[in-house]
């Protein structure tokens, strides 16, 4: 798949830990850690205006495309 998605990244920038993010977005360890590891197929629009608002970032900071 060519879609990466970069939230390791962006909470190594805030210095926030997947287990603050997911007390502040109201998700569960267990998908976040999904959408982290990339193995994730798919993320409603609501779930990524949460992180996004929480992270103050862009939705193009989360994800990225790659061609094979």
């Amino acid at each position: 798949m060519g879609i990466f998605v970069d939230l390791d990244i962006v909470l190594a920038q805030r210095k926030m830990t997947l287990t603050e993010l997911s007390e502040k977005v109201g998700i569960t360890m267990a998908n976040l850690s999904i959408l982290k590891t990339g193995k994730a197929k798919a993320i409603r629009f609501s779930t990524l205006d949460e992180i996004c608002k929480v992270l103050n970032c862009q939705p193009g900071d989360l994800l990225r495309y790659e061609e094979d």
